[in-house]
């Protein structure tokens, strides 16, 4: 058989997806906030990934595959209001942080992995809405897919934004080029808005921009360094693309958001479930050969 899902009793539990035919391997850790932690394709690893970080609970992941929700990027002082009252969440929400139950596997046509994450005590005291988030990874050949489901349990509209913050490995930043949907972005600490003609100064100590207006729902990087295209594909709820990276690190964070940074305070593309409803989306990773 091609696919095969194993379990290796590491510091946490770590699901091993893998396609045998292809030579492509996955590995998910459903306590550490439901998140990928590599992605390797015959033996090139295509994740960057900070282990020092990655074993302490007390920190937040700087690597793999961060999962984003109920907000992306942070709020002023970390706070919103919603009926009168304040609450605190901190940058990307808490997804990313909690535990996440393993619910279903499948090796029939690919690598299938599902987890999920409901809203618990502690969640209700920061984000006052019931809810199930349910994500599927699929791992079949070059293409890594992540379906999403997010379900409203309350009684009341429930509003959010959702993303992934994937850090890519890349070993020489001067031999990338871009395909980008978008002729302009903001940057993180400005309302300017910025024209885009495909490249970015990597002698900035930081690059964090976000790309809003969209022209299809795709974008590439090729790293001429090792020989790799990485194309991004998602589904029509994602309306933000944000590009982040620190000089001298080894990574490129190239970040599908569902709506932008303080959409929970201003609207902007918020997404508001009714109660009991449903929604989906999926967000594709393809690796090339170039």
């Amino acid at each position: 058989m091609a696919f095969s899902i194993s379990v290796n009793p590491k510091q946490y539990s770590t699901y091993i997806l893998s396609d045998d035919k292809a030579l492509s391997r996955l590995e998910v850790v459903p306590e550490r906030g439901g998140i990928i932690t590599r992605w390797a394709i015959q033996g090139q690893e295509i994740l960057s990934l900070d282990e020092e970080r990655f074993t302490n609970p007390e920190l937040s992941v700087r690597g793999g595959v961060p999962i984003l929700f109920p907000i992306c990027g942070n709020l002023p002082d970390n706070t919103y209001v919603y009926q009168g009252k304040t609450y605190t969440l901190k940058q990307h929400g808490f997804a990313r942080d909690l535990p996440w139950e393993v619910i279903d596997q499948s090796t029939s046509s690919c690598a299938s992995l599902t987890l999920s994450l409901s809203s618990n005590d502690k969640t209700l005291n920061v984000y006052p809405f019931k809810f199930q988030l349910k994500f599927t990874y699929e791992l079949e050949g070059k293409i890594l897919r992540i379906r999403q489901q997010y379900i409203n349990k309350s009684d009341k509209i429930m509003p959010f934004s959702f993303g992934f913050h994937p850090y890519f490995l890349v070993k020489d930043k001067t031999k990338l080029a871009f395909d980008i949907p978008s002729s302009a972005y903001q940057e993180k600490s400005s309302t300017e808005i910025v024209p885009f003609e495909g490249n970015f100064d990597f002698d900035a100590d930081e690059i964090d921009v976000a790309f809003k207006s969209l022209t299809r729902s795709s974008a590439s990087m090729t790293d001429h360094q090792r020989g790799l295209k990485l194309t991004l594909n998602w589904s029509d709820s994602y309306s933000t693309f944000v590009f982040w990276t620190l000089k001298g690190k080894d990574y490129i964070c190239l970040e599908p958001w569902s709506a932008p940074r303080n959409a929970i305070a201003t609207g902007e593309n918020l997404t508001e479930l009714d109660p009991g409803a449903s929604c989906e989306a999926l967000i594709e990773m393809n690796v090339a050969s170039i």
